[in-house]
C-alpha cells in the first residue's frame, strides 16, 4: 500500500496542474527510505526523468539538507534526469529490473541535447547480448559516433549493418551512410549505392524518398569532384542536380535543399540561377543562417559586383552574433582586397585576428580537446590570410613573422610552405621555391596552387620539362577544374609545344574563368 500511495502521489499532484509540489514529491520518495522494491522504485525514477525532460518547468537543484558531502549535485533538469537514467541503465545491466527500450530512447533524446552521444555509447556496450537486435545496436553505436564526426567508425559500423546476411534495406542505415559518404569525395561513389537503395526502398515503403533524393544528389556531386574525366565529370553533376531538383519538387520550401542547389550551380558557374536560389534561402531563414549570406556575397563577387558583395557581407555581419563573425569578416578583408583597398583589408584581419583570441580566453581552461583545435584553426587562418596579403604587397618582413605564428597553431601546413615558396620564387631564388612547392604537394597531395606553381615554373625551364607541366596542371585541373591559373598556364604550355589551337581554347578558358572567379572558392562553404 505504501509503495502505491508514494508512486501515485506525484502523479496526482501532476494531474492538478501542481507541478512544483510533483517534483518535491518526486524527490522525497527518492531520498527517503520508504524501502520500495526495485521495479517500484524504477518507475518512480522513471516517471520523474521523463516529467524533468519534457515538464517545461526548471526545478533547481535539491535542498542543501538533501545534498550528502561529497556527492554530485545537477545543477539542472536535463543533468538531474540524465543521472536518473543513467541509474536505471545501470539497475538494468545489474538485472535488478527488466529492460526498458524507454529509457534507452529518453537517454538518447537527453544526451543528444548536450552533445554527449560517447555516453550513450557507453552504456551501449555495456548490454548484455540478446536485449535488442545487433544490428539496432550498431545502428544506434553509429548514430552516437556520427554525433562526435567519427565517420570511419560511423561506416565500419553501418557496413556489418547492412550485410546482406543482416538487415541491407534499412532505411535509416541507408540514409545514414549515404549521408557520411556525401561528406568525403573518396567515398562518395560507395555513398551514390547506398542513397540509390535508400530511395529504391523509399519508392516502396512511400517514406522519406525526398531525403533519399537528396542525399543521391549530394553523393553525385561529391563523386563528381574526383572524377577523372570532363565527360564524367559533367555527367555527374547533370545527375546530381537533377536529383536535387526532384528532392525539391517534394518540399519546395525546404532551406536546405535549395542551399544544395545554389551552391552547386555556383560552383558550376551558373551564377544567374545560382543567385536566385542563395536570395530564395535568405528568404526561407529570415537571413538568420551565416551560410546563406556567404554564398550570396561570393557569387555577387563571382559577378565582379564587389561593393554589393560588401555590403551583403555588412548585413551578415549585422545579424550574427560576435564569436561567430569570423568566416564573414575574412570575406570580407578578401573583398577589400579585391578592390586594391590592402590598408583596409589589413585592419579587418587584425580585428578578427583581435575577436579569435578574444573568443579563446573567454572560453576559460574548462574547454574540450576538440573545442581548442578549433580555437587554433580559426586562428591558423587568420595568420594565413595575413601572411597571403602580406605576400602579395610584397611585405616579407611580415610575411616571416605571420608564416611563423601561424606554424605554432598548426606547425605542418601545404598553405604555409606554399607561401614561403611564393616568397622565395618572388626573391628569385628559383630552386629553394621549387621545393618549398613540391614539399607543400607532398604534405597535401590535392593542394591545387603548389601544382599550378610547379608547372608553371616547370614550363620556363626548356621543352624537356613540357610534358612533366602538362601533367601537374592536367592533375589540378582534374581535382579543381574552374582554377583558372591552371588553365592559364595548361594554354602556355601548349603554345611553347607548338598546340596553338589548344593552347588558344585553354587562354579562352582561362580568360572565361576569370571573368566570374570569387574572392574565395565555393568549395569552402560546402
Amino acid at each position: 500500500m505504501i509503495s502505491k500511495a508514494v508512486e501515485l502521489l506525484p502523479e496526482l499532484l501532476k494531474q492538478a496542474g501542481k507541478y512544483q509540489e510533483a517534483m518535491a514529491a518526486y524527490r522525497r520518495v527518492l531520498l527517503n527510505p520508504w524501502n520500495l522494491d526495485n521495479d517500484c522504485c524504477g518507475r518512480i525514477q522513471k516517471a520523474f526523468a521523463v516529467f524533468l525532460l519534457h515538464s517545461g518547468l526548471e526545478a533547481g537543484p535539491p535542498s542543501l539538507g538533501a545534498q550528502a558531502d561529497g556527492a554530485y549535485v545537477p545543477k539542472n533538469n536535463l543533468e538531474e534526469a540524465i543521472l536518473l537514467l543513467l541509474v536505471l541503465m545501470r539497475k538494468i545491466h545489474h538485472g535488478d529490473i527488466q529492460w526498458d527500450p524507454s529509457v534507452l530512447d529518453h537517454l538518447l533524446y537527453a544526451l543528444s541535447l548536450c552533445s554527449q552521444t560517447p555516453v550513450l555509447s557507453n552504456q551501449l556496450e555495456e548490454l548484455k547480448p540478446g536485449v535488442f537486435h545487433r544490428t539496432e545496436r550498431w545502428n544506434l553505436l553509429a548514430l552516437c559516433c556520427s554525433g562526435v564526426g567519427q565517420n570511419k567508425a560511423v561506416m565500419n559500423l553501418l557496413r556489418k549493418s547492412l550485410h546482406i546476411n543482416e538487415r541491407p534495406n534499412d532505411l535509416t542505415a541507408l540514409l545514414l551512410a549515404a549521408k557520411i559518404c556525401s561528406e568525403d569525395s573518396q567515398l562518395a561513389a560507395g555513398g551514390v549505392g547506398y542513397a540509390q537503395r535508400a530511395v529504391d526502398n523509399a519508392k516502396r515503403v512511400d517514406e522519406h524518398l525526398n531525403v533519399g533524393l537528396r542525399m543521391l544528389g549530394l553523393c553525385l556531386g561529391k563523386q563528381a569532384k574526383v572524377s577523372s574525366s570532363d565527360f564524367e565529370r559533367s555527367r555527374l553533376q547533370n545527375e546530381a542536380l537533377k536529383s536535387l531538383d526532384s528532392a525539391l519538387s517534394f518540399e519546395q520550401d525546404n532551406p536546405d535543399i535549395i542551399f544544395e542547389l545554389g551552391a552547386h550551380y555556383a560552383e558550376q558557374r551558373n551564377l544567374n540561377a545560382a543567385l536566385r536560389f542563395a536570395k530564395k534561402y535568405i528568404d526561407i531563414t529570415g537571413g538568420s543562417v551565416m551560410k546563406g549570406w556567404r554564398l550570396l556575397a561570393l557569387i555577387l563577387s563571382a559577378q565582379q559586383r564587389f561593393t554589393e558583395a560588401e555590403v551583403v557581407t555588412d548585413a551578415a555581419l549585422d545579424e550574427t552574433g560576435k564569436w561567430e563573425q569570423g568566416p564573414l569578416l575574412r570575406l570580407k578583408a578578401k573583398l577589400k582586397v579585391s578592390q586594391s583597398r590592402p590598408m583596409e583589408a589589413i585592419e579587418t584581419y587584425c580585428y578578427l585576428l583581435a575577436l579569435v583570441q578574444a573568443q579563446r580566453k573567454s572560453s576559460g581552461p574548462m574547454k574540450i580537446d576538440s573545442q581548442v583545435e578549433d580555437d587554433k584553426v580559426k586562428e591558423f587562418e587568420v595568420w594565413y590570410g595575413l601572411a597571403a596579403l602580406y605576400s602579395s604587397l610584397s611585405h616579407w618582413k611580415d610575411v616571416e613573422v605571420c608564416v611563423k605564428r601561424a606554424r605554432e597553431m598548426k606547425q605542418y601546413s601545404a598553405e604555409l610552405v606554399h607561401t614561403e615558396g611564393f616568397m622565395h620564387q618572388e626573391r628569385g631564388e628559383i630552386q629553394e621555391a621549387l621545393a618549398s612547392y613540391i614539399n607543400a604537394s607532398l604534405l597535401d597531395p590535392f593542394y591545387v596552387p603548389s601544382k599550378v606553381r610547379i608547372g608553371a615554373l616547370l614550363s620556363k625551364l626548356g621543352s624537356n620539362s613540357l610534358p612533366v607541366a602538362r601533367t601537374l596542371l592536367s592533375d589540378a585541373l582534374r581535382i579543381e577544374p574552374t582554377n583558372r591559373k591552371a588553365w592559364y598556364h595548361l594554354g602556355m604550355v601548349h603554345k611553347d609545344d607548338g598546340r596553338l589551337a589548344d593552347a588558344i581554347d585553354f587562354l579562352q578558358a582561362a580568360s572565361m574563368l576569370e571573368e566570374s572567379d570569387p574572392v574565395e572558392n565555393f568549395r569552402s562553404i560546402l
